[in-house]
């Protein structure tokens, strides 16, 4: 993310104004030259580029934007319903993680006031988020009145009887909010994929693509993809792969978050095996093999639908089969933590996960409205916040893959998901989307355990509340290596951490120091491309 100077302000909200009105003042020229033809009104001499950007521009949004927008506002698949008992876990453990009840729903209820938060309105805010639907209580209105009871002991107050003004966020039952994106924007995008594929070649990765009759799927166009020989064994996914010739580590999957793609995280995974305690991959001329996923439908482009799960997860396997990939470090950003979670949900793919790094994780406490409001509902008013709100959330892939294949019940990570393997957790003290200070607490709650103990639980300031630890030792605790371990960058926001050598160096001795701890990764590789 930018940071949130006047001139950085500046910037951006130039290139949305550019960017969004370049299609109508298009439709205007257009509409103009065709009447201009039909009538002989005279026009200005333009050169024919022009024209021909802003006849192609308009065709863009009548033919494809109008229709495809329409077609994905058509209604989410939810899953299936849980029993009660699981409901009422689920709740349980979600009420006992909310640190501050007020905001928690504010936030739900868009900033509603308190007074229109009504008895029905808790009702319908409860069944989406518990129960997959909307429409009538029917036979649920029992568990319901209990859900809706909770609510008001955690709030201090009763909800007033029938409807108020106030809506609740539901995000995979509500209108999806997008907005056109122009030609010369997907030109962009194309352009930056190019530079992606340029650099990714240059540090020694090799490209992985589906099909080619799959190739017209896919807009921006790639037409540089056609020239690899390397086919990726799933049917939707493609990734970069830099052949793992380590004897001593294991090789390392990693899935970007919502974006332009891999572009920006080039130099982290190129730094992967620069060191200079790991000059020449593990002292032996070995290297560490990596495999970057592709997610399309979250990187600005015109593609498929997201995979459901264990769709997805099935071909990550055969991915890391294909490589002779048993078990790798799985390192995540952002988004990348939703497809994390499936992972290790997964019995197919949870052995084949040893430990883990999550940079700016999403789906730790998702139950918090902090990330669905800020990423879908919160009104832009810093440079970041325009940034985020215009490339990222108006997008009509992103856009469309949030609000309608995105289950929060089914994405959210409790640290119970975790045990069993050694985590490192990157967070942002300025994050825009996550609410990262209750995330550090829930994750060090009970992780005490470490040579400064005594000095952690001594602190006067040191308690508990709504189930989180309020106390900030966790902050400044050293790496350690074992369990849940936390890096807090406290002047960061959002994706910052990419952003120059000092910053991602302790998320790279993490990510090194977890590759080092599998030992031998799997044998011969079945493909060492």
């Amino acid at each position: 993310m930018i940071n949130n100077s006047r001139l950085e302000y500046i910037f951006i909200r130039a290139c949305i104004l550019f960017l969004h009105y370049l299609t109508p003042v298009s439709i205007f020229y257009t509409v103009f030259l065709i009447a201009s033809y039909i009538f002989g009104i005279p026009r200005p001499s333009v050169p024919l580029a022009i024209n021909v950007i802003a006849i192609a521009e308009s065709l863009f949004y009548l033919v494809v934007f109008l229709p495809y927008s329409a077609y994905l506002q058509h209604e989410a698949v939810h899953p299936p319903v849980p029993s009660r008992p699981e409901r009422k876990a689920l709740f349980e453990k979600c009420y006992k993680y909310i640190p501050d009840p007020d905001t928690y729903l504010d936030r739900w209820f868009l900033g509603a006031p308190p007074e229109e938060i009504k008895r029905d309105n808790v009702k319908e805010f409860v069944q989406w988020a518990f129960f997959n639907r909307g429409g009538e209580a029917g036979d649920d209105d029992e568990e319901l009145e209990e859900y809706v009871a909770a609510y008001e002991t955690m709030v201090g107050r009763k909800f007033e009887p029938g409807r108020g003004k106030a809506e609740s966020l539901r995000l995979t039952l509500d209108p999806i909010d997008m907005l056109h994106r122009s030609l010369v924007w997907y030109m962009c995008v194309g352009f930056v994929d190019l530079l992606a594929y340029i650099s990714l070649l240059r540090a020694g990765f090799h490209f992985h693509r589906t099909s080619l009759s799959r190739f017209f799927t896919l807009f921006p166009f790639r037409p540089q993809t056609v020239l690899t020989t390397k086919r990726s064994p799933a049917k939707y996914t493609t990734y970069w792969h830099r052949p793992h010739t380590s004897t001593t580590h294991l090789p390392i999957l990693y899935i970007h978050g919502i974006g332009i793609g891999l572009y920006p995280y080039v130099p982290f995974l190129s730094d992967i095996n620069k060191s200079k305690d790991f000059p020449s991959g593990d002292g032996a001329g070995g290297q560490i093999g990596i495999i970057a996923l592709e997610i399309h439908s979250v990187s600005f482009r015109l593609t498929h639908a997201p995979l459901p799960p264990a769709v997805l997860c099935a071909e990550i396997a055969s991915i890391l089969n294909k490589h002779g990939y048993s078990r790798v470090v799985l390192a995540t950003h952002s988004y990348g933590s939703v497809i994390a979670t499936h992972l290790l949900a997964q019995a197919e793919t949870a052995p084949m996960i040893a430990d883990i790094v999550l940079i700016d994780p999403v789906t730790i406490l998702l139950h918090l409205p902090d990330v669905a409001y800020n990423f879908t509902r919160r009104p832009p008013q810093s440079a970041s916040e325009h940034q985020l709100w215009y490339f990222a959330s108006m997008d009509m892939g992103v856009a469309h893959s949030l609000a309608r294949h995105f289950f929060w019940s089914e994405n959210v990570l409790w640290k119970e998901a975790l045990e069993g393997r050694d985590v490192t957790v990157s967070l942002a003290g300025r994050d825009l989307i996550v609410n990262t200070e209750a995330v550090g607490r829930y994750l060090a709650e009970g992780s005490e355990e470490t040579d400064d103990e005594e000095e952690v639980e001594s602190r006067p300031d040191a308690s508990e509340e709504g189930g989180l630890l309020t106390e900030d030792a966790w902050k400044r605790r050293s790496w350690r290596g074992k369990g849940i371990d936390i890096l807090w960058f406290g002047d960061l926001d959002h994706a910052q951490v990419f952003d120059t050598p000092a910053t991602r160096r302790p998320v790279l001795e993490a990510l090194r120091a977890y590759s080092a701890n599998g030992g031998v990764a799997a044998g011969e590789p079945a493909d060492s491309d």
